[in-house]
């Protein structure tokens, strides 16, 4: 009996499921599509917080100054008085000022290149970077900006730093949220799968009980079968994702110098992923491959045990 359990463990295997039914081929298609949104929800996630990171520290390491113009009042002296606060300042490295042709470039991207900006009164920006390890005062440095010049305006880039981190932080909240939901909606396909492949195959499995086979044997049968349809549809739908992320790099090239461009490289990089997001890529499509098998192994001992 031994050794025809053995002998029917090697015949059987490829017949206990029917690896060419259009349910298997259907499978194959859903965790594709499983997969592929899940890494790219996780490609996604991993840009947004690449960008929010990269942005919060260098936006962190600043301070913007406007300087706007006054009636009655010497524009250059006022950036000059406004340079000379700023660098008085404890932590202060720099103070840079635009020209007023540069602040005028600035607000084409938003109004055009037909108007004449040169009679609009366009403020002054001052860029000031300061030691990150010992930063300013924001506040005592805008009591003193106020006391002396009332058209100064400085803008604390850490405050938006910090809403930006957060809200990035947020999404990648989001995004492990719907991961969670993209693995369970495979987790019942696969289980619906599996107790099919079993109510089709439920002879084949009586002839193995009868001739020794064991509820073990059984189930990684199934578990074999529907990991190799768990591979197959993971790499197809982790290898589009890598395939849509590779082309919106490449693309990201040639449209980034445009305006629209440069806002979304502020918050969402170059759609580069970089070698750590593939390999998350990759990850997610071996998880959801390995989920398949031992789904499939759980379903079936569990419909074993509670068969007669």
């Amino acid at each position: 009996m031994k050794r025809f359990s053995r002998h029917s463990q090697n015949a059987s295997s490829p017949r206990l499921v029917n690896s060419d039914s259009v349910a298997n081929k259907a499978l194959v298609f859903v965790i594709a599509i499983m997969t592929f949104l899940g890494t790219l929800t996780g490609g996604a996630a991993s840009l947004v917080r690449d960008a929010s990171v990269e942005w919060s520290s260098s936006v962190a390491r600043e301070m913007t100054i406007q300087v706007k113009p006054l009636l009655g009042r010497d524009l250059l002296a006022d950036i000059a008085l406004t340079r000379q606060i700023a660098l008085s300042s404890p932590g202060v490295l720099q103070a840079i000022a635009t020209s007023k042709e540069e602040s005028s470039a600035m607000l084409k991207p938003w109004l055009g290149s037909g108007l004449e900006l040169g009679d609009l009164p366009v403020p002054i920006l001052i860029n000031i970077r300061f030691d990150r390890s010992s930063p300013p005062d924001a506040l005592t440095l805008a009591t003193n900006l106020k006391a002396q010049l009332p058209n100064v305006v400085l803008d604390d880039h850490r405050t938006w730093a910090s809403r930006l981190y957060a809200l990035a932080n947020g999404l990648v909240a989001v995004a492990f949220v719907v991961l969670a939901l993209v693995l369970a909606a495979m987790t019942l396909a696969v289980a619906f799968a599996t107790r099919g492949a079993m109510a089709g195959s439920r002879e084949i499995i009586d002839v193995l009980h009868l001739v020794g086979a064991s509820d073990s044997f059984i189930a990684k049968e199934f578990q074999r079968h529907f990991l190799w349809l768990g591979i197959a549809g993971a790499l197809s739908g982790g290898g589009v994702a890598i395939a849509s992320f590779g082309s919106l790099g490449w693309a990201s090239r040639s449209w980034m110098s445009t305006p629209g461009g440069d806002q979304v490289e502020a918050l969402f990089g170059r759609f580069e992923l970089g070698y750590v997001g593939y390999a998350h890529i990759l990850a997610i499509a071996c998880m959801i491959a390995l989920l398949t098998g031992i789904i499939s192994r759980l379903v079936v001992r569990k419909q074993l045990q509670k068969s007669p």
